[in-house]
């Protein structure tokens, strides 16, 4: 990173200061969790949010919860349920949720100082305790001027083009909340059916799958971009940077072509070649992690349906509003499945050796991940199925759920709302989980391997495998 924007990472080498960087981890859940804390508190409290009857105390949570971890999945209908007060109550829950989620996670994760790309000069180590509250101030002013910048720029867009159908009055509403859900991958709809109803509008699915994804690229790549290619005019990005955009590139490009190939003769049959194609380029986007959809996925082709949940397990890049167990972490294990095939023992990218302790800590994410939702997924079976049901699309269905909730996506094949009181319970905390569980996991790992340098290792004995 170039010394001139070194001022977004100034103060945040927590791994040279013994006792500092916990505090980061724990200041990350517990901001989260004070914040579900004060919505679910408004939601249960706060008088005029309904136009129906009240949430019970579950519901509330659940919704609370869906939307500071931007997730959207939903238990009653946003569109319907909700006054125009309760619709800004949600919204303000996401857009908070979203900026928190920015800035803490981009602190942890420079802090980290591990990350490909990010390396933080050593002066900034000694600098930390004068320069912290400066370091705040400005990575908050420039992550809130880029997001507010990017919501802006999409409410406008979607308010020009949804003034002539529903009013100017209506449409400012609506575009407004589309714009804040799309940029922090949040996939709150304040149209019952979602996007369903535009999905012959390739404006509108293109203006919300532009925003997913620059809410899922993370701000760290948006610094690199705007350093590198506007203020030094070089064409060399950033390890980091390179690696996020360019498995972002591979992931949405291929998986259009496949849902292309999927859906043509099934969801997509009744649309003309180019809303085929819009639809196909948003069903790529929006498993990563936002959630809105355009048709029905109790509907989806079976390839569909795994390659969706394969997307939604993927989700976003570091730093960013995204969910999921992240981009590079995906990227680092398939180039070291690579470099294992051609006798290599490193990973190594455009002449740069990745650190075997970064490889280690995607391992480990990817490990957690697979343990807390095969965890999640027995559980609903037990809150959901009765003993005696042989139906194993109800496994399908709790697997769908528990991927979508523990990736923060927000899709469903419509089972949220018929969820039992415990299942309910399950998928909130699997949201949270999901929310700040890889962050954290992968801050704390990287904060042990930094503290406890062990310079001996125990007599080698073969473990056989495969």
């Amino acid at each position: 990173m170039h010394p001139r924007f070194r001022w977004a990472f100034e103060g945040i080498d927590l791994s040279r200061r013994r006792g500092v960087a916990p505090s980061a981890v724990q200041l990350l859940t517990l901001s989260f969790l004070a914040l579900i804390a004060l919505g679910t508190t408004g939601l249960l409290v706060l008088p005029g949010l309904y136009a129906g009857p009240r949430l019970s105390l579950v519901d509330a949570l659940f919704t609370a919860t869906s939307a500071v971890c931007v997730t959207g999945l939903i238990v009653v209908d946003t569109a319907t349920y909700f006054t125009p007060l309760g619709k800004a109550w949600v919204a303000l829950l996401i857009q908070l949720g979203g900026l928190g989620i920015l800035t803490i996670a981009t602190a942890v994760i420079v802090a980290m100082g591990r990350q490909p790309g990010l390396s933080v000069h050593e002066s900034v180590g000694q600098q930390a305790t004068q320069r912290s509250m400066p370091w705040i101030r400005r990575l908050l002013r420039s992550v809130v001027v880029l997001t507010l910048t990017a919501e802006l720029c999409g409410a406008l867009i979607l308010w020009l083009r949804w003034g002539p159908l529903f009013g100017w009055g209506r449409a400012l509403g609506h575009a407004v909340f589309h714009a804040v859900s799309a940029f922090c991958n949040a996939g709150f709809s304040t149209f019952s059916d979602s996007l369903v109803g535009f999905r012959g509008d390739p404006l509108t699915l293109g203006t919300v799958a532009v925003l997913i994804v620059c809410g899922g690229l993370g701000f760290v790549v948006f610094a690199d971009l705007w350093w590198r290619y506007v203020r030094r005019g070089t064409r060399r990005l950033g390890l980091h940077a390179t690696l996020v955009l360019s498995t972002t590139a591979v992931l949405v490009i291929g998986a259009t072509i496949l849902f292309y190939a999927f859906e043509s003769g099934t969801t997509l049959a009744d649309l003309p070649v180019v809303d085929r194609l819009s639809n196909a380029v948003f069903m790529a986007v929006t498993p990563r992690t936002a959630g809105f959809n355009t048709v029905n996925y109790d509907a989806v082709s079976d390839p569909s349906l795994v390659l969706t949940v394969f997307l939604m397990i993927i989700g976003g890049s570091p730093g960013s509003t995204a969910g999921g167990i992240k981009t590079t972490t995906v990227a680092l294990l398939a180039l070291l499945f690579l470099s294992y095939l051609r006798g290599r023992r490193y990973v190594s990218i455009r002449g740069r050796t990745v650190p075997s302790e970064i490889v280690n800590l995607a391992t480990g994410v990817v490990v957690a991940g697979v343990i807390i939702l095969a965890t999640a997924v027995f559980l609903l079976m037990l809150s959901e199925v009765s003993p005696e049901t042989t139906d194993r699309a109800v496994l399908v269905r709790a697997g769908f759920e528990a991927v979508s909730a523990f990736g923060t996506v927000g899709l469903s094949m419509g089972q949220t709302a018929t969820l039992t009181a415990a299942g309910k319970l399950v998928i909130t905390f699997l949201m949270f989980l999901g929310r700040v569980g890889p962050l954290t996991l992968a801050a704390a790992m990287a904060i042990a391997g930094r503290r406890r340098r062990i310079h001996y290792r125990h007599a080698h004995e073969t473990v056989i495998v495969g």
